[in-house]
């Protein structure tokens, strides 16, 4: 044993921070030092993990201690109290009780007298857990604050997100960072264009510019890391996609931690977000932020010529409902190239194999997008009160009965908390049992879980006719921006059409006539329209 390491073991986390200089890495290495040197214990080392929770063990340092130790390097290991060691009185237990003895490893806690080289240890099983229970309260407490915290609308994000800073006089409001910023209007500017993340990162790191993370560090010390700080990948391009932060909106409880124990994050679904609208500056305009989670829920792919096509992800087919794909190849010419029912190249009993020429279809489109133009342009009244169908007289009434049972169903959700509250109490103080507690308490989880579904259903349906004279308006700003569109891109079509139906040919009348439904954004209108070949063909011929 006299070769042999005797292992200082520190601990600090940041809760231990507010506890005063007690429990500090250097008073722990006093203590420690001191007291191997008075008990005359050979070689001693420090570990010290600063930072780190008591019921994380995976620290670097004490995994570093532990190979030392499986290595037969340390006979001893002390720390200032078992706390220390960890608070997990599971994980704790093990170490001192398993571990540490089948590698022959004398462990002391001074103030809690432990030592396992002496038999008085009884104390120690009862004192872990109450570290262990000590964890759980400073965690349950700092949940609180943290969700007091989050629904009063501050940011909860340690950093903002790429393309803002913290303000120096208040660490909760974020500024623009243009630097950061006009990359981030890019990156949604080529998704508007129809380049999707892997495209977009591939551009970025051709250009040179730096990664989220490598700005980050050039901007706080000055310094660009040697570990690729320019390879942008498709991932952080997505995630920047999709931040609502880019509208000016701060979205808190995006994600939670599994126990105090476990610290994998877990993403929330989006309706257990808490959303502040207009917090921050925006980087992005709503509608152009709104047309990109539309863009992103339809893969659009690259030919591979480098194009485009307008129509990837936007044409489907009226017998199956499958999306159609372009056909394209050296063998035929841009008059021959066709969209055609995805679904029949794989089950040719299940639908038919009726297609589109993409010439045809783009002038379709063209002629009627420029015939809405002229409409809105020349009657922009009319087409407003069209627009919003819904008679206001049973929208209002269905409103007034939604908003009602909206309060109501929050009311209650509310009593539930405070009975919450009354019945844990009770059973703290002995007045209910565990078992009924156990009853009693699942019955309201049940009962505020359902009352939740109903008001998030409800939220949605006055949310969704709340909006939709907001969504024609959006729709009549995309119209007045422009007065003619003379080609077809994919900004384009997505800015105006949200599909396109295509049906299959009639040829009953001796002409090959197809059915197409142009769907426009926001379903402020509908065009329906009988395109006959031998008429297009001839429109062309003399074009």
């Amino acid at each position: 044993m006299v070769n042999k390491i005797t292992a200082l073991y520190c601990r600090l986390s940041n809760d231990d921070d507010l506890q005063g200089e007690s429990n500090s890495i250097t008073n722990q290495k006093a203590i420690l030092l001191k007291y191997a040197e008075d008990n005359r214990f050979p070689n001693p080392q420090f570990y010290i993990d600063d930072g780190y929770s008591g019921t994380n063990f995976q620290r670097p340092d004490f995994m570093r201690m532990i190979t030392d130790m499986e290595n037969g390097k340390i006979g001893t290991i002390i720390t200032k109290d078992l706390s220390r060691l960890g608070r997990d009185y599971l994980k704790t237990g093990e170490y001192i009780e398993l571990i540490f003895p089948d590698y022959d490893i004398r462990y002391i806690a001074i103030n809690d007298n432990v030592d396992t080289a002496k038999s008085e240890n009884e104390m120690m099983v009862f004192r872990n857990v109450f570290n262990d229970f000590y964890a759980k309260d400073t965690s349950k407490k700092v949940r609180a604050v943290f969700k007091a915290k989050g629904l009063l609308g501050k940011p909860l994000a340690t950093l903002p997100p790429y393309g803002y800073v913290k303000s120096e006089q208040d660490k909760n409001i974020w500024l623009v960072d243009e630097e950061a910023a006009a990359v981030v209007k890019r990156i949604f500017k080529l998704c508007i264009d129809g380049n999707g993340p892997l495209r977009i990162a591939k551009m970025l790191t051709e250009e040179n510019i730096l990664k989220p993370t490598a700005y980050w560090q050039f901007k706080s010390n000055g310094t660009i890391p040697d570990d690729k700080p320019y390879r942008w990948s498709a991932r952080t391009v997505a995630d920047i996609l999709e931040k609502i932060e880019y509208v000016g909106h701060t979205a808190n409880f995006k994600t939670r931690r599994k126990s105090y124990k476990n610290k994998k994050k877990v993403k929330n679904d989006k309706t257990d977000w808490a959303i502040f609208e207009n917090t921050h500056e925006p980087i992005i305009k709503q509608k152009d932020f709104d047309l990109v989670q539309e863009l992103r829920q339809n893969k659009r792919r690259i030919q591979k010529n480098g194009e485009i096509s307008p129509f990837s992800g936007v044409v489907f087919c009226a017998d199956c409902g499958s999306k159609m794909y372009l056909c394209r190849s050296q063998s035929l010419t841009s008059e021959q190239e066709h969209l055609k029912c995805s679904h029949y190249a794989k089950f040719q009993d299940e639908c038919s194999a009726h297609y589109i020429r993409t010439a045809v279809l783009k002038e379709i489109v063209l002629t009627e997008i420029n015939k809405l133009l002229d409409n809105v342009h020349n009657n922009e009244d009319d087409f407003l009160k069209t627009a919003v169908e819904v008679s206001a007289a049973v929208r209002f009434a269905e409103l007034k009965k939604a908003r009602k049972t909206l309060g109501q169903s929050e009311k209650r959700i509310a009593e539930l908390d405070k009975l919450f509250t009354r019945l844990y109490e009770d059973n703290v103080a002995g007045k209910i049992s565990d078992e009924r507690f156990q009853l009693m308490s699942k019955g309201y989880e049940d009962e505020q879980r359902k009352l939740k579904q109903a008001v998030a259903e409800i939220s949605d349906f006055i949310y969704n006719n709340e909006q939709k004279r907001a969504d024609v308006e959006k729709f009549l700003d995309i119209i007045r921006s422009r007065t003619r569109v003379t080609e077809l891109t994919p900004e384009v079509m997505h800015e105006f059409i949200e599909k396109i139906v295509v049906y299959a040919p009639d040829k009953s009348s001796g002409h090959r006539q197809q059915k197409i439904d142009i769907v426009y954004r926001f379903k402020a209108a509908t065009a329906t329209i009988v395109a006959d070949r031998q008429e297009y063909s001839k429109k062309r011929k003399a074009a």
